[in-house]
């Protein structure tokens, strides 16, 4: 087949009429369309298969130059490379240092592969890159890790030093996938150097504890905030996870009818499910809404913050306080729970299971209020699984809880701080 001359290519590209392809031979190809602009593709076969690579737009490249990038990527196909593939190679973004790595992480696999991703990402930016996110990633040492451990386990967060480690190796094992390194600096170390293994976690509030904790959160509701203790107060009536109360937006509440539709892409379980709200818990979230001030959000940000709503750490930082902890400041506040063993906003809702249980509520019924799927059980839930029985477990908690946590205060309407 005779190749193509510079007269050809000009006089096809300006009378094109059609979509059509005409051939310089060797898999050089003259592309012409009705619409757009004439190019020139290269065709070829690799062990990827029948390939075909765009070489250049017509005018800008000319059939010579067309002639000698074709020529590269011949060469490239005889010593066994894909030009394609080569290509994708070159084009991706260049990654220097630890804080490149983690967003190539998040982009590529976090993202696509969790269903929480801004977990990780939190510690990351929290905990990870003030100290180690603008290293190169081959300068990283163990010496680095140990200084990020170190940091949070004086800080007194056991779990979170585990958490950090665990994506520290995770993140380090991406580098060597994309050949960034050879070495995982985290690699060496246990959970012993982080926060040590963690006991079961069984943390439960008797009735006393329950009470003399909301009695401390009602003397300082100055510092903890209404809002927070209101929050309190319906984790342990509800059982919700923190997520879905801290997020929570009132377009998912009918206050009216009392009940809260949480929708299906906030449910840990990925199903949507209606929540029946106790008598009590509707006068709290009345109190919220007023106090929302026209947010969107139950719990809106009280301070400047990216986050629109309350933050993840929020509540567990306000009762740490209360306990005499407060992470990433040395000299540490004074204790106001006294003996009281430290509990978290889980064990609240830990509280809410076994309240329920003391109270002669069926164990499948607790399990939904908690929205578990129930083990060994297949099918699909409806959102208004045992409803009406949940409805009754809610309130049969709530008549218990009301007493133990309503304290009047001349302050009770001051707006607490997040």
């Amino acid at each position: 087949m005779a190749k193509l001359t510079a007269t050809q290519v000009q006089s096809y590209a300006r009378t094109a009429t059609a979509n059509k392809k005409y051939s310089d031979g060797n898999g050089l190809y003259f592309c012409v369309r009705k619409s757009g602009m004439p190019y020139w593709m290269l065709r070829y076969t690799s062990l990827n298969g029948r390939r075909e690579a765009t070489l250049g737009q017509y005018p800008s490249m000319t059939l010579a130059e067309a002639r000698l990038e074709s020529s590269k990527m011949q060469l490239q196909l005889q010593q066994g490379e894909d030009p394609l593939a080569i290509r994708a190679i070159e084009t991706i973004p260049e990654i220097q240092n630890v804080s490149q790595l983690f967003q190539d992480w998040y982009a590529k696999d976090l993202s696509r592969r969790l269903k929480h991703p801004n977990i990780p990402k939190r510690v990351f930016t929290k905990e990870i890159a003030p100290v180690i996110g603008q290293l190169p990633i081959q300068a990283v040492r163990p010496t680095h890790v140990r200084e990020v451990l170190e940091r949070i386990r004086e800080s007194n967060r056991p779990t979170i030093a585990n958490d950090t480690l665990m994506y520290m190796k995770q993140l380090f094992r991406h580098a060597i996938k994309l050949d960034l390194t050879l070495n995982n600096p985290a690699a060496a170390f246990t959970v012993d150097d982080a926060g040590g293994v963690e006991s079961s976690k069984d943390r439960m509030l008797s009735k006393e504890e329950i009470h003399y904790a909301f009695s401390v959160f009602h003397t300082h509701i100055n510092s903890f905030g209404r809002d927070n203790y209101l929050a309190c107060c319906l984790f342990l009536v509800l059982g919700v996870r923190k997520s879905e109360l801290c997020e929570a937006m009132w377009r998912e509440m009918d206050l009216t009818t009392g009940v809260w539709d949480l929708p299906k892409e906030r449910s840990k379980t990925g199903v949507p499910i209606s929540i029946p709200l106790p008598r009590q818990a509707i006068a709290w979230f009345n109190e919220l809404q007023i106090r929302a001030c026209g947010s969107p959000y139950v719990f809106p940000a009280r301070r400047a913050s990216h986050r629109p709503h309350m933050g993840p750490d929020t509540l567990n930082r306000a009762i740490s306080k209360l306990f005499g902890r407060e992470p990433g400041r040395k000299k540490q506040p004074p204790n106001k729970m006294g003996k009281l063993e430290h509990f978290t906003v889980h064990d609240l809702r830990r509280t809410f299971r076994s309240l329920a249980a003391s109270l002669g509520i069926a164990g499948n019924v607790a399990e939904r209020c908690l929205n578990h799927k129930l083990k060994g059980v297949e099918g699909i839930y409806d959102r208004h699984d045992y409803f009406e029985e949940r409805r009754i477990a809610h309130q049969t908690v709530a008549d218990v809880v009301e007493p133990l946590v309503n304290f009047e205060h001349p302050s009770q309407h001051n707006t607490g701080g997040h």
